[in-house]
């Protein structure tokens, strides 16, 4: 079905919600104590608070809006709502005969999700959540294909990998939602500069709930989208509850549109229950957008069912129910056809009904019949990582010593220079150049279109970045510190690490993520969180050790086609050195190394732990007991093979890792070597790690917790034993 577009139609209404967007110069214009609500609401935003029932509409339920809109646009408007509605009527049943698992609601929002689709273009990105049927059916998804996703059938869209609106098309330019609020509206974002970057004209339209405004994803990508003026639509559908939890027991402001003004962007509150006001609003709303002004649009509305059907109603005042029944869009937009004649009676409001359900019930049936999907283990697990394919490049035939900063600086250089794709966000990286310089002078020769200072939001960058690399960029991230990274740990895991596998395209994101302790930095600059992501699927761990790995490893997760996880140790930027070829070799991402052969016993370890394993085998090897030294440089993904040749040839195992002991990347590596090399060991596998506590401040403090304070004591028992 084709939406009904206002702009090329030429629709016109004599609305109220001619008011929503005051004509008047840009918030940031505006002295800050006279700066008006850009709302509905008349008055200033800071008023008494008042809590709010519904919305502030007149007993007349329809303005009138039929000046120039024909009898065509009308009916497909209605047969627009009248569908979703049927569809979701039948999917109850449907949940009754325990045929499907879960369902959410969206019966009396319609006027929402349709009214927002058929305002949009085509070429502008949807990104829907739980109740947004509407905008799938307006967009003309397949229908069959439809069904079969919330009945986990193999022709969903995700082949029983995810359920109900938990995926994308990205044909119908729709990116789907994941269960944890407001983390796709950072995505939003990054579409929106992909749009702007290529001036290829399209918004983003994301939706959210109330409850998910309190979320803190929903407050960074509002502020990233004010900062760098993205054409970005936020919608919050505000039906009066969270699960149970009603809006007043949420927030403390009257309304939620009010948080627009506070930062610096375009915002309107309408009549979510009335669909013209909805198109109207989202009108004005995308040219504002397109004109680098993004809008909150809070679309007040009920709803009707609870948030899902297993957990009722019994919280919602019967008299609430009652009084948003007589707002229902579908009774609204048909007394509307009535009373304006566009309709001559309920028969051919009757036909349309009839219509909608020989459109949907033959592909519902077919899709019940429909095969479940059958586990093949090696089709999961290709969804996990795509082939990562380097070009052939010629041997580099000069060389020269850099540091391992250096090494850093040169591969992200170079990339940037071959491929206009790339982009880097993060916070100080533009003129400051990065805490580490990393990236100094970078802005002066790619420029801040590329080189992308952000407010200190590490979720919000993260879920740019999957914006961005579903519209074919390559995005580098910069955490400042990778302690920081646990404050984007939702994205990484939940958005970046699983997307691919549910729906998704290769997502080309890298992330840095400065680590490791020896420079007294205390317990929030010196951790090594990179054994937290090694169970989660989807991503690729990298930790350098050596020159020619930080320079050649990292040209390769930019141009690996799957999300990389880059830590840079911070001791080692500028204690180290090494002769390095002065362009960048690409390798597959996954392979250990032997750092030093020996026969008495293997050290196998990482990063800075190789360098620890060196110093400590030197002063073995005047001892005559040779340490083989296996540097894993990956820990996703982790090469056991190297692993196990080590283990046969040594017969003893040392696992040295600088993460504290209990859970770190080694346990699990441990638990590997226990089961496939049992037979082969002289002695039992045994760990060397940093202590079970924070990273102390006190460099004499920090010496004894990390794990080089044991090493050798650990070696000694292991050679003796």
């Amino acid at each position: 079905m084709n939406s009904v577009n206002m702009a090329e139609d030429g629709l016109v209404w004599q609305s109220e919600v001619q008011r929503l967007f005051v004509d008047q110069p840009t918030v940031r214009e505006i002295p800050y104590l006279f700066r008006p609500c850009i709302s509905l609401i008349t008055g200033p935003c800071l008023r008494p608070v008042k809590k709010d029932n519904g919305p502030s509409i007149s007993n007349n339920f329809m303005i009138q809006a039929h000046k120039t809109f024909s009898r065509r646009q009308a009916l497909e408007l209605y047969n627009n709502l009248v569908l979703p509605r049927r569809i979701e009527e039948r999917m109850l049943k449907l949940l009754r005969q325990n045929r499907i698992s879960k369902w959410f609601s969206g019966i009396g929002q319609e006027a929402i999700a349709v009214g927002v689709a058929s305002a949009l273009r085509e070429e502008d990105y949807l990104l829907p959540m739980h109740r947004n049927l509407g905008l799938f059916t307006t967009r003309g998804v397949d229908l069959y294909r439809l069904f079969c996703q919330w009945l986990g059938k193999a022709d969903g869209y995700t082949g029983g990998r995810d359920r109900s609106f938990h995926f994308g098309i990205p044909e119908k330019r729709i990116v789907g939602m994941i269960s944890h609020l407001a983390a796709t509206m950072p995505v939003a974002d990054g579409l929106a500069l992909a749009s702007k970057l290529r001036g290829s004209g399209y918004v983003a339209c994301s939706f959210c709930g109330d409850g998910a405004t309190s979320e803190g994803e929903f407050h960074e990508a509002l502020n990233l989208a004010a900062v760098w003026e993205l054409p970005v639509i936020f919608i919050i559908e505000n039906n009066g509850y969270g699960l149970s939890t009603p809006t007043e027991e949420q927030y403390a402001c009257e309304d939620l549109v009010d948080r627009a003004w506070g930062y610096g962007m375009g915002g309107a509150k309408v009549d979510g229950n009335n669909i013209f006001d909805v198109m109207k609003a989202v009108a004005k709303a995308r040219k504002l957008a397109l004109g680098g002004q993004p809008t909150l649009i809070e679309a007040k509305t009920f709803r009707m069912r609870g948030h899902e059907e297993a957990s009722g109603t019994f919280y919602v005042p019967d008299e609430k129910v009652e009084e948003w029944a007589k707002k229902d869009p579908l009774d609204r937009m048909e007394r509307w056809l009535l009373d304006n004649e566009i309709v001559s009676g309920n028969d051919e409001l009757d036909a349309v009904r009839e219509k909608v359900d020989a459109t949907f019930l033959p592909e519902l049936e077919r899709a019940l019949k429909a095969d479940d999907p059958v586990f093949d283990r090696r089709e999961h697990e290709q969804r996990i990582f795509a082939p990562a394919d380097f070009p052939e490049r010629p041997s580099p035939s000069t060389s020269s010593e850099r540091r391992f900063v250096d090494a850093i600086r040169l591969s992200l250089q170079q990339a940037f220079e071959e491929d206009e794709d790339f982009l880097i966000m993060g916070q100080d990286i533009a003129e400051y150049g990065g805490v580490f310089k990393v990236t100094e002078g970078f802005v002066e020769q790619f420029g801040r279109d590329r080189i992308r200072n952000t407010p200190i939001i590490e979720a919000g960058a993260l879920g740019c970045a999957v914006g961005l690399a579903l519209e074919g960029f390559k995005p580098v991230v910069e955490m400042q510190f990778a302690d920081f990274i646990s404050c984007g740990f939702n994205q990484i895991i939940n958005n970046i690490a699983k997307g691919p596998y549910r729906w998704m395209p290769p997502l080309n994101i890298t992330i840095r993520a400065p680590h490791g302790a020896g420079v007294g930095a205390g317990p929030y600059h010196s951790q090594s969180p990179e054994g937290w992501f090694m169970q989660h699927p989807g991503l690729k761990i990298v930790v350098p050790s050596t020159v020619e790995d930080a320079q050649n490893l990292f040209y390769s997760a930019l141009h690996d086609p799957n999300p990389v996880l880059f830590f840079e140790h911070k001791k080692l930027y500028r204690s180290i050195r090494g002769e390095v070829p002065d362009h960048c070799i690409p390798e597959q991402l996954g392979q250990a190394k032997v750092r030093r052969e020996g026969t008495d016993a293997s050290i196998i370890t990482y990063g800075m732990g190789v360098h620890w394993a060196r110093d400590t085998a030197d002063r073995y090897a005047e001892q005559n007991t040779a340490i083989e030294i296996v540097d894993l440089r990956t820990l996703a993904p982790l090469d056991l093979e190297t692993v196990k040749k080590s283990v046969a040839k040594t017969n003893r195992v040392l696992l040295l890792q600088e993460p504290s002991t209990t859970l770190g990347p080694m346990s699990e590596l441990a638990s590997l070597i226990t089961e496939q090399c049992f037979e082969l060991l002289d002695a039992p596998v045994m760990r060397c790690s940093s202590l079970d506590m924070p990273v102390p401040f006190h460099p004499d403090l920090e010496k004894e917790y990390l794990a080089d304070a044991r090493l050798e004591e650990t070696l000694e028992n292991l050679l003796r034993y």
